[in-house]
């Protein structure tokens, strides 16, 4: 019998992990935790070290008799873990940024999963988790993968699909965001609703019952979320433009706030590419490096021994709570409500059962079961499929290296009009990554001995210093 759990983070070094460790800690009483190792790249080894000495402060404060191991041996890290969480950012925060400005420099969308940044952003994630997943496999072939890394469906999907490892579950602060912030809209607590989330990661909606009584709320959610004077709860790094009301009328779910980027579409684009255009603003990932430095300076002071505020305005609020909480419905088999990306199984007839979406499901010792949402209406069913196919074959392309299939992908995808700005942002993004992007080395050779260059001066400039 083994002396406590084994956790295993991988992307360690990241800002995120106090908020992992204050939920470790929350739940300590239904998780025996005995040692905690957090994992990263040679790259991120500074980052590791400080965010290591906080993780073992708190753990030490908490009174808790809790190792936590720093290594960058993903092997050691992995070997007899009983649990493993990613949440780790190839290329880190620098790929980030050029996965936004290259596109913005056309007049296109950039953004972190949406858009061809968010199609980049999976072509360097995929061959990663794969390469994780064989080595769990061989040296921890019980353990759970908990991945909060985005793009979280498209990342799920590739464990499921192609690295043939259902011992997986992928998670997304947005739906927690909104059962957080939703009830007091109407004057409820999240214990007297019944809520029903189903799409795909960035792209669900979801309805609201009265637990008490049955009766449908979503519509007077609704109504709340579109007066003014109340606040709607939408994730701090969506620019709150409000939601057409005829439209939500009609469509009787709520779009989660990834939506706007499709329903709303010029709007969201000029609000990005206006903070593209002010150096003094910038991109969101030149935000958020902004915010990680001042962190890491906090992380550092030897008498914190705690979650600071600021990780807030980092962005991915409440991770810790869905992450650890997952976890701790798995080992304690409760079969918890938590919305998750796990297989379709049917609980959206409008896609094939061994798709994988994101859905409420009850969570417990065999992982994610998905709870029956039924047929989406015309709209939502149509965009939904789209979306959905369109993901495919970005996985295909993160596995197999073919350009073919990316540039299918970019033709279904809603935020890459057609035409030749789409192919020199596809062909600018593979060379800006060409070191993350092995699969596709034959095909960056060929366009860099064309000549393609890169236009945007911040990218061009972070490339030729290596970064």
């Amino acid at each position: 019998m083994k002396d406590g759990l084994k956790i295993c983070t991988i992307g360690g070094g990241s800002s995120y992990t106090p908020e992992l460790m204050n939920g470790f800690i929350k739940r300590y009483d239904r998780l025996p935790i005995k040692e905690i190792w957090l994992v990263d790249v040679e790259r991120g080894r500074e980052k590791l070290e400080i965010v290591g000495a906080l993780a073992q402060r708190m753990w030490d404060a908490s009174g808790h008799d809790v190792k936590v191991h720093l290594t960058l041996d993903r092997r050691e890290a992995l070997k007899d873990a009983d649990f493993v969480t990613t949440q780790f950012r190839v290329g880190l925060l620098d790929a980030r940024v050029k996965d936004e400005r290259i596109p913005f420099s056309y007049g296109m969308l950039g953004q972190e999963t949406n858009g061809a940044g968010g199609m980049f952003k999976a072509l360097r994630t995929i061959p990663v988790i794969l390469d994780i997943v064989e080595e769990m496999k061989e040296l921890c072939p019980n353990a759970w993968l908990v991945s909060f890394t985005n793009p979280s469906g498209m990342v799920t999907e590739s464990v499921i699909r192609y690295g043939g490892w259902e011992r997986c579950i992928g998670l997304c602060n947005v739906p927690i965001g909104a059962m957080l912030s939703e009830p007091a809209l109407i004057d409820k607590t999240l214990d007297d609703l019944v809520y029903r989330f189903a799409g795909i990661d960035h792209f669900h909606w979801h309805r609201v019952f009265d637990g008490a009584t049955g009766r449908e709320v979503t519509m007077d959610i609704i109504d709340a979320m579109l007066d003014p004077n109340k606040d709607s709860g939408i994730p701090a790094n969506i620019h709150n433009i409000p939601f057409a009301r005829e439209q939500l009328d009609h469509l009787k779910m709520i779009p989660c706030g990834y939506h706007r980027y499709y329903y709303i579409q010029t709007d969201m684009l000029a609000d990005g590419l206006r903070e593209y255009a002010d150096p003094e603003i910038g991109t969101r990932a030149q935000q958020v490096k902004a915010v990680e430095d001042q962190l890491f300076e906090l992380y550092k002071d030897p008498e914190l021994a705690e979650m600071p505020e600021l990780l807030s305005k980092r962005g991915g609020a409440h991770y810790s709570d869905v992450a650890t909480e997952s976890i701790a419905a798995i080992y304690n088999n409760a079969n918890e409500h938590i919305v998750c990306s796990t297989l379709n199984r049917g609980a959206i007839p409008d896609l094939p059962a061994d798709a994988v979406v994101q859905v409420s499901s009850y969570v417990g010792g065999a992982g994610a079961q998905p709870i029956a949402f039924g047929p989406m209406a015309p709209a939502a069913r149509g965009y939904l499929q789209l979306m959905w196919n369109m993901q495919l074959l970005v996985e295909e392309a993160a596995v197999k290296g073919d350009y073919g299939a990316l540039l299918e992908a970019v033709a279904l995808n809603p935020q890459i009009p057609s035409g030749s700005d789409a192919m020199n942002v596809i062909n600018e993004l593979l060379i800006a990554h060409k070191q993350y992007l092995p699969q596709f080395a034959d095909k960056i050779a060929e366009l860099e001995a064309a000549g393609v260059t890169i236009k945007d001066d911040v990218v061009r400039e972070m490339c030729e210093q290596g970064r």
